[in-house]
């Protein structure tokens, strides 16, 4: 199933996962599709209402979070204003968000608290992820001592994101900027922890972007903690030495890996029953986190 498109706003650009149209020069509509994608490939499968679960759960976490950073939500235009047909408000209310148009760091912000994916591959071939020297001995899935800030690289379609050090982003960004968004990320990542902690789930890691404004104002953007971005574990579930169960796609990247699939374009059709149960895991996360049901 593809994703409808608005008849009377230009398309200007199309992610793995989101859309975007033009509104004005200040202004994008920004649509959360049902397009799931693992591995930096579009799966040619979409995950039912997957679009609505992250734009609902960002939207959550952007309210949470604003005394923190300031985002780039706009309450300029509402969808009724900017979509003519009634069956395509209806469609897209839910999982589409007016933002500021503004200018992409060209990084993803990755804070880890726990040693798993990509960092526990890192730690298993030479005791650091990032850079950041770790102590021996760790398990997979251990807690660090505290949250280690690991960024990575935006990769272009069809490509990989790549891990960098720290001082890779001050080269990128500049000094200034690039402490800045380390800073916001621990916070933002720290704040995310004790509220999902407070209801039974463990924020193993995440990722957040960030962009300028002409004026270089910093906003969060995108999307915040939600399953695509992070890997949720059930508290009661957590243990040592595994991968434990999770309410993320970390659950169909797993049976991904099962595949004879080299991780590259086209990627492979799934099972019904492994759409169905990511579908439910993503709407348990939003579920359990912001304690509402949709």
């Amino acid at each position: 199933m593809n994703t409808p498109i608005i008849q009377n706003l230009d398309l200007v650009a199309q992610g793995k996962v989101r859309d975007i149209y033009a509104i004005d020069q200040d202004h994008i509509l920004l649509v959360t599709s049902d397009r799931m994608s693992a591995f930096d490939v579009v799966l040619p499968d979409p995950i039912p209402n997957k679009g609505e679960v992250l734009t609902q759960l960002s939207l959550f976490w952007f309210e949470q979070t604003e005394n923190i950073v300031a985002n780039h939500l706009s309450n300029k235009f509402m969808l009724e204003d900017l979509i003519q047909n009634q069956s395509e408000i209806d469609y897209f209310k839910k999982r589409s968000m007016v933002v500021k148009r503004l200018h992409p760091l060209p990084i993803e912000a990755v804070v880890r608290g726990y040693l798993i994916g990509s960092g526990w591959k890192d730690y298993q071939a030479n005791g650091s992820v990032c850079g950041i020297e770790l102590e021996d001995n760790l398990q997979m899935a251990a807690q660090l001592p505290e949250p280690i800030y690991t960024p990575a690289t935006k990769a272009e379609f069809g490509e990989h994101d790549e891990n960098i050090t720290y001082e890779t982003t001050v080269d990128i960004l500049g000094e200034d900027l690039a402490n800045r968004v380390r800073n916001l990320a621990l916070a933002l990542y720290s704040h995310g922890v004790q509220h999902a902690k407070k209801r039974g789930i463990i924020i193993a890691d995440t990722k957040f972007e960030f962009g300028l404004d002409e004026n270089g104002k910093l906003y969060l953007i995108d999307e915040v903690l939600t399953p695509d971005s992070s890997r949720f574990w059930a508290i009661e579930d957590y243990q040592l030495g595994i991968s434990p169960p999770s309410f993320d796609k970390q659950y169909l990247r797993d049976y991904l890996e099962t595949l004879d699939w080299d991780k590259t374009a086209p990627g492979p059709k799934l099972p019904q029953d492994i759409i169905e149960n990511t579908a439910a895991k993503y709407k348990s996360a939003y579920k359990i986190i912001t304690g509402k049901n949709n």
